[in-house]
């Protein structure tokens, strides 16, 4: 398969977006952000990134957006990856010759949910990786890859630290009993997979890879901080999993589709889960890229808070 040099990204304005865009500029891709005809004067993008204004209804008007590019990197909103804009977006770059779409995925690993209530919630992702399956099945020139990376780990930290700690109240919240270990990357680890695996085209063909930061456990999220901070954060509410699960499959019965926050958190944290990222199914070593210091990235998110 030959070199991949022009990437277009769609959706790369959001809390992901930005993260790809500098780590495949950084690593010396020509980049192109589409972005929607209305926003298009909305939003800021990375020096070097051109800018090219689309409508994701049009299957026309996103194959002139994408000719010339060699991959398609989607991060469209979750909302949008169930309706047409992203099936277009395939569809097009399919028209015009890309070599490699990597659909909006990321997040958990949606080829091990179906049939399950949270897989209910990820149906447009799951029948998007289906889709893609098919397409390069019968069309040889066209690949696609599909990446989950666990639990955003940076940007959950630093919105509501991982509902596990509060850093205000200096208190913990764990489900279970806290020892489950969890799939997790940093945003700028989401990116630079992106970058590497569009480096290393061949190996990552027409696969579903993992990669992960780290896993951990809430607790040694709890047990980092202790040390770091050198104050205590006690465990003062403990949730059981099946009390996540059961509001959370009531949610989803009423068409409620927040839902996905208390199945998420079962999904990561139930004792006997099991959806740490195994190392023998880590695509780590394949796309060379290493895992991260965790300690390090906690003392960075504690310094961000201005806890440390």
């Amino acid at each position: 398969m030959s070199a991949i040099k022009n990437v277009a990204v769609l959706g790369g304005s959001g809390n992901l977006g930005p993260a790809i865009l500098n780590e495949l500029v950084a690593a010396g891709f020509s980049v192109t952000a589409l972005t929607r005809v209305e926003n298009s004067a909305a939003h800021s993008f990375p020096e070097g990134v051109r800018v090219v204004p689309v409508d994701y209804s049009s299957v026309d008007s996103l194959k002139s957006a994408l000719a010339g590019q060699d991959a398609v990197v989607s991060v469209l909103a979750g909302a949008a990856t169930g309706s047409s804009a992203q099936r277009n977006a395939i569809d097009a770059a399919l028209a015009v010759g890309v070599k490699r779409f990597i659909p909006s995925e990321f997040g958990i690993n949606t080829r091990n949910v179906r049939g399950t209530p949270i897989g209910k919630i990820l149906a447009g992702k799951i029948a998007t990786v289906d889709y893609l399956e098919e397409l390069a099945a019968k069309n040889p020139e066209f690949s696609w890859t599909g990446l989950t990376t666990g639990l955003f780990f940076d940007w959950g930290l630093d919105r509501f630290g991982l509902g596990i700690v509060n850093l205000k109240e200096k208190t913990s919240t764990v489900v279970d009993s806290g020892n489950e270990k969890f799939q997790a990357s940093t945003l700028a680890h989401v990116g630079q997979a992106v970058a590497h695996i569009l480096r290393h085209p061949a190996e990552t063909a027409n696969k579903y890879i993992g990669t992960a930061s780290f896993n951990l456990s809430q607790n040694e999220l709890i047990a980092l901080v202790e040390e770091l901070t050198g104050q205590k954060y006690p465990v003062t509410t403990r949730i059981p999993s099946e009390e996540l699960r059961k509001k959370g499959e009531e949610k989803l019965e009423k068409g409620d589709f927040s839902a996905f926050l208390e199945l998420l958190t079962v999904h990561n944290n139930a004792d006997g889960a099991g959806n740490a990222l195994a190392e023998e199914q880590s695509a780590n070593a394949l796309i060379g890229l290493p895992y991260k210091d965790l300690r390090k990235e906690v003392e960075n998110w504690l310094k961000r808070a201005g806890a440390l």
